[in-house]
């Protein structure tokens, strides 16, 4: 039995679902529902696996009568800790509602169900030649519910926009169980507000999507990729800027520092110039008949004095092996720190060699190794700082640097997350990006899609505003 929901709810739960199988009231059972990878941890009472809309609708209501906090997951892929049941309550699992209902190539949209996966759709797409733009890393394992919930988007949205552009319409059920609909099948719709957008991104506290009719493209002919590298940082993101003010916008841009670099030189067998001081990686799609003609147009414009040297791929071989320096950065990272904090922070463009010099500054007072790469196209980038938190200095010395850190972004007119989201992570720093004004108004649209706040409570959203 759970340690706070009666045997009457659980019962209730039981008969809603229709199966005994599909609740979890074992504490070890809960216990691997009560994480995501932001490594904190919380138990929830219970755990439920929804397979139905009507199913969600009804647990909803439950737990509207008995106040119970309720916190819906896909895979747990998340790292904020918006998914880590902080409240108890119960956990509604989504994973089990992983059909794909609908696949229209002539209108060029899919209709799916929060628990399936992004490789599903991207596969199921493939067939028809088309693909869902939104790619972030974890695509073989995130589901599209947590994609949509948290904006996910990946390198791709460079070229092809985060979820709220590729994502018609929903349906969903609101915190206080009212059944919606939002958006349209058409690629234009201007017919009240836009509530698709505002619940993608989200992070469930307005509502609990239940499907999805996500907008599809063509899948590119060609592909090819370069890997850049630079003496330095400035001359790494003139090149960005340069790219990005051409007419042939990449499908990646992606960024690596010179930390980076060093590490990757250091934990994997990459060879890479002595005096690299920044990589970048572009990766560019278009037909057969335009690819070459893209290329020289990107290439041209990632050419400047900085440059050390610039490799192009084409065949498969040659481009797994230039991403290859890339992916090694991950399992080196893990092998230094394996609970470092990542953040995702965000600035514009020109702004980026403000922000890396202003990072490697609060490396050096603060004795922390700061490592910086990712989605250099729209300025989004991956910090992490590197640390021993059972090292009570060490630990007192990233805190200190993260909350200096989010204070350099803000100053440099960024914002505090690009696509991992708010979650726990971030709540206690969003007044500092969103005046009080504004954050009022988000609570009170809170108020009206969840009135009794059961639906995530604690997370996104600071609990007042000052």
């Amino acid at each position: 039995m759970s340690d706070a929901l009666s045997s009457d709810i659980i019962q209730q739960l039981q008969h809603i679902l229709k199966d005994t199988r599909l609740i979890l009231t074992d504490e070890s059972e809960r216990w691997a529902y009560g994480y995501d990878n932001s490594k904190k941890q919380a138990l929830p009472d219970a755990v439920a696996f929804a397979q139905t809309h009507e199913q969600i609708k009804s647990i909803v209501d439950l737990c509207n009568q008995y106040r119970i906090p309720l916190t819906t997951r896909g895979r747990g892929t998340g790292t904020t800790g918006a998914t880590v049941p902080t409240h108890g309550g119960l956990v509604l699992s989504l994973e089990k509602m992983n059909r794909i209902t609908t696949m229209d190539t002539a209108n060029r949209y899919m209709v799916v169900e929060p628990g399936v996966l992004n490789q599903q759709v991207q596969d199921e797409a493939a067939k028809s030649g088309f693909f869902w733009a939104p790619d972030p890393s974890s695509s073989a394992f995130c589901t599209i519910g947590g994609n949509l919930a948290y904006n996910s988007a990946g390198p791709r949205a460079v070229k092809y926009g985060t979820p709220r552009e590729n994502t018609l319409g929903l349906r969903a059920i609101t915190g206080d169980g009212k059944e919606i609909r939002t958006g349209v099948y058409t690629t234009k719709g201007v017919v009240g507000y836009d509530l698709t957008r505002l619940i993608i991104g989200s992070e469930g506290t307005l509502a609990i999507i239940t499907e999805a009719t996500l907008k599809l493209l063509p899948l590119p002919e060609c592909k090819r990729t370069m890997q850049a590298i630079y003496k330095d940082i400035e001359t790494a993101t003139e090149a960005v800027s340069a790219i990005m003010a051409q007419a042939v916008t990449p499908c990646a841009l992606e960024f690596i520092d010179n930390q980076a670099i060093e590490m990757i030189r250091n934990y994997s067998n990459i060879e890479l110039p002595q005096n690299s001081g920044a990589m970048l990686m572009i990766e560019v799609d278009d037909s057969e008949f335009s690819i070459e003609q893209s290329m020289q147009a990107v290439s041209k414009a990632a050419k400047n004095a900085g440059l050390i040297r610039l490799v192009q791929a084409s065949t498969k071989q040659e481009i797994d092996e230039l991403w290859a320096t890339r992916k090694a950065l991950s399992p080196a990272l893990r092998t230094v720190a394996p609970k470092k904090i990542n953040e995702d922070i965000v600035v514009p463009v020109s702004n980026i060699p403000a922000l890396v010099r202003g990072l490697n500054a609060l490396s050096k007072e603060f004795d922390t190794t700061i490592i910086n790469f990712g989605h250099a196209g729209n300025g989004n980038l991956h910090t992490n700082i590197l640390f021993d938190p059972a090292d009570e200095q060490q630990n007192k010395n990233a805190m200190q640097c993260l909350d200096r850190m989010f204070s350099l972004v803000l100053s440099l007119n960024g914002t505090l997350s690009g696509e991992h989201g708010v979650g726990l992570e971030k709540r206690d720093f969003i007044d500092r990006e969103i005046d009080p004004a504004t954050l009022q108004i988000m609570q009170n649209i809170k108020s009206q899609f969840d009135p009794n706040n059961i639906l995530n409570p604690g997370k996104m959203l600071p609990e007042k505003v000052n």
